[in-house]
């Protein structure tokens, strides 16, 4: 274990994941391997909202742009992980697509993941029953109404870099002519 004050040195005492400098503790990433340094400096905001998923506030998670490439394991572990929880965001996609992680530590930010992972995943299909994810482009089978708006999606319109409705799995989220809609997935097959 690393003491608080090398840590402190480490770090700037600043947190190692959003910067801020107030209310800082040490926080140990869980399923770490034995030959790996476990402990990160975090801000109590970080911390709460890696403890209660229910806390999270997605953009507080846009400083993981800069701490993802952090030369500390623990830190790239718990920004790995935190970039998975929000994948349905859309942008934590693109971070991840562009992080590079050694096997050893990509198995323990993986081991850690799977232990905080609910019971019940929603799984988003399209209308073929093809698997969405977050990131993924599909195009429309059907020419929709916009509801609010007098635009017409027409059928063959491609959605790129859809988002997942967290909460239903009938529902994706994509800019259709420059406008944000929320599609069924049974209008939109995967491309």
């Amino acid at each position: 274990m690393i003491p608080e004050d090398k840590l402190r040195e480490r770090s700037d005492s600043t947190c190692e994941l959003c910067g801020q400098t107030e209310h800082l503790n040490v926080y140990t990433v869980s399923e770490a391997p034995e030959d790996h340094e476990a402990e990160i400096l975090i801000c109590q905001n970080c911390e709460s909202q890696i403890e209660d998923p229910e806390k999270v506030e997605p953009n507080h998670w846009r400083c993981l742009n800069d701490s993802m490439w952090s030369t500390i394991p623990a830190v790239q572990i718990i920004s790995w992980r935190m970039l998975n929880r929000l994948k349905s965001e859309g942008w934590p996609q693109d971070l991840l697509d562009m992080m590079y992680m050694e096997d050893d530590l990509k198995h323990w930010a993986k081991a850690g993941l799977q232990t905080e992972e609910t019971d019940i995943q929603l799984v988003h299909k399209d209308s073929n029953g093809v698997v969405l994810e977050a990131g993924d482009s599909v195009v429309l089978i059907k020419d929709l109404n916009v509801k609010g708006s007098s635009l017409t999606a027409k059928r063959g319109t491609p959605v790129r870099r859809i988002s997942l409705v967290h909460d239903n799995a009938e529902q994706i989220e994509g800019k259709v002519e420059g406008q944000q809609i929320v599609l069924l997935t049974k209008f939109v097959k995967k491309t």
